[in-house]
């Protein structure tokens, strides 16, 4: 069941877009956060999925597993290029923010966006502060990025 937090998203978004059509103004930052709320809504709450994180071909893939009955499995791709733009954009991040505020400072798609969100807040480099919003965990945010990515990609000791 989704919580409430989901389902106030997805209805804000909603409404946002039947406004948006009222007055003939379909954006596509309109149609981007609809389709973030739906995600959202249909992704499985962490108790109920295991997932995973792996490099390869230089594109960060993040895997999940649903618990039994509770959906299918499967994975998102971030390229480097989207993964180097969301850690930038938490670098220089001065107030708390939340997934949409990184997706549309780094410009790239929302799957892209929240694989590289979810691998930082997995890896601690960001943290939550309030409801939804989140902070860099401390300074130099890229470069923990940076190293977290490289961890996972060589698999080193203490990557997960």
């Amino acid at each position: 069941m989704p919580s409430d937090a989901r389902l106030l998203a997805i209805a804000d978004a909603a409404a946002a877009l039947l406004a948006a059509r009222e007055d003939g103004m379909l954006t596509s930052d309109e149609w981007d956060a609809l389709a973030c709320a739906v995600q959202a809504v249909r992704e499985p709450e962490p108790s109920e999925r295991t997932e995973d994180f792996a490099v390869e071909n230089e594109t960060l893939v993040r895997r999940v597993t649903p618990a039994p009955g509770r959906g299918q499995p499967y994975e998102h791709r971030c390229s480097k290029d989207s993964f180097d733009a969301i850690a930038w954009a938490v670098e220089e991040a001065t107030e708390p923010f939340n997934l949409e505020d990184m997706r549309r400072e780094a410009d790239i798609p929302w799957t892209q966006a929240a694989v590289a969100f979810a691998f930082l807040k997995e890896r601690g480099v960001v943290v939550p502060v309030h409801g939804r919003n989140h902070a860099a965990a401390g300074s130099g945010a890229y470069e923990d990025a940076l190293i977290e990515w490289h961890a996972l990609r060589e698999g080193s000791p203490g990557s997960r």
